[in-house]
């Protein structure tokens, strides 16, 4: 994308909609950024036992009834709440717009294990007796279960589905929605990423087997990217969900536009199923930027993918020198030191964390870094206290996952003509 992009190509963000493990709406999640506040918790899981988890709070009958809640899933109920709450904060008058105009692309890291791990030990209780298996399986483990439950819970009758890109899913359903609005697809595209990951007790086994899963006397400080004593990953669950539209219909119903998006790019590393590639990270960095028609000068904050494992950390720390390194005043800070990784949600949670910057020009911190990691010692990371910055025009966004894909998106601050 250029800077002489036609205004019906130009696409914007109206509202957000988010659950995050210490926040339900941006203004409490953005407070708590700001303070220091990690949400980060003991949790106990089936046959793993006490772990440390990101565990969301908010309010899953605010939107359904409780019949809907037990019928669905917890992807499903974070995905509607995120939903009707980015609407809501959009200003949309629901009830005027053609539901046929509408498409809701939701980015996850996997679907179904939830509630498969439910159902064998459910009939575990009774002998492995397949007759107590529940007739709901099926329309709960389809991966698109999450969005199609959007789509029943706002009436919504054009496209609906979900992007699976595992952790750089949330950047990947953004992405779809910008592309299917200027296709003029739809007119309105709910879009994001979801996570229901710490109710499954295979994910802890399996990090826990890779000796990926993050342990801390302190559950607060358990999340610390960059730190040279980091030991692991916070699983966490979450949901971020945008309203996009292009900037003539924001503009022509008064909408509040928290930002526009301006770059956007996905490559894959095709070189392992875990490890990272800081190459291809880079690559991805700078094709989003061409496409935003602007350098790496011109960034104000980086949003690192970071997970806090060693060679994950490093990698990116790599690309990003590659890529920022002659421009010091680049601020890159991290998201999953306060929350941990909400997986699918993690891209769009990071992305919704930040955008309040446009307006306070604050760079929140990377909190738990005690002792940064030489490996990983960039004279850009935000450590451990917010920066007070001039200005904040543009906001680089990395969403990295398995299997080596990797996302970036970059949004730039809105002024009206």
């Amino acid at each position: 994308m250029t800077p002489d992009t036609p205004p019906s190509d130009r696409i914007v963000i109206t509202g957000v909609g988010l659950t995050a493990p210490n926040g339900n709406d941006l203004s409490e999640y953005r407070a708590s950024l700001l303070e220091g506040k990690s949400g980060v918790v003991n949790y106990e899981t089936r046959y793993v036992g006490e772990v440390l988890a990101g565990v969301c709070d908010f309010d899953d009958l605010r939107y359904q009834r409780r019949k809907e809640v037990r019928r669905g899933t917890r992807a499903g109920s974070i995905s509607i709440y995120c939903a009707r709450e980015a609407v809501t904060d959009a200003g949309i008058d629901w009830e005027q717009v053609p539901k046929d105009r509408v498409g809701v692309y939701l980015g996850i890291t996997e679907h179904g294990n939830v509630e498969t791990e439910n159902e064998i030990y459910e009939i575990s209780q009774f002998e492995y007796d397949t007759k107590f298996w529940s007739h709901h399986h099926n329309p709960r483990t389809v991966a698109n279960n999450p969005a199609g439950e959007v789509a029943l819970s706002l009436g919504i009758t054009g496209p609906h589905y979900t992007v699976g890109a595992a952790c750089a899913a949330g950047n990947a359903g953004f992405i779809q929605g910008l592309q299917m609005l200027r296709l003029r697809e739809v007119d309105l595209a709910i879009c994001g990423g979801a996570s229901e990951s710490i109710h499954t007790f295979g994910i802890f086994a399996s990090f826990a087997s890779q000796g990926a899963l993050a342990r801390h006397d302190d559950p607060t400080k358990a999340s610390r990217p960059f730190d040279r004593d980091r030991n692991g990953i916070v699983v966490s669950e979450g949901g971020c969900l945008f309203t996009l539209e292009r900037l003539p219909d924001a503009q022509a119903r008064g909408a509040t536009i928290y930002g526009e998006i301006v770059g956007h790019a996905m490559n894959t590393d095709a070189t392992d199923f875990v490890l990272p590639n800081a190459s291809r990270q880079a690559e991805c960095m700078r094709l989003a930027l061409n496409r935003a028609g602007v350098g790496p000068e011109d960034i104000d904050i980086v949003s690192s993918h970071a997970t806090a494992t060693e060679q994950g950390d490093i990698e990116e720390c790599k690309a990003l020198a590659a890529v920022f390194g002659d421009f010091p005043h680049v601020s890159v800070n991290n998201t999953k030191s306060f929350i941990g990784h909400a997986m699918g949600a993690a891209g769009a949670l990071e992305l919704a964390g930040n955008l309040p910057a446009f307006q306070d020009g604050i760079a929140h911190a990377t909190i738990n870094v005690d002792q940064l990691d030489p490996k990983c010692g960039l004279p850009h990371i935000v450590v451990n206290s917010p920066r007070q910055l001039e200005s904040v025009n543009l906001i680089l966004n990395n969403s990295f996952g398995m299997l080596g894909i990797n996302s970036v998106l970059v949004v730039k601050r809105f002024e009206s003509a």
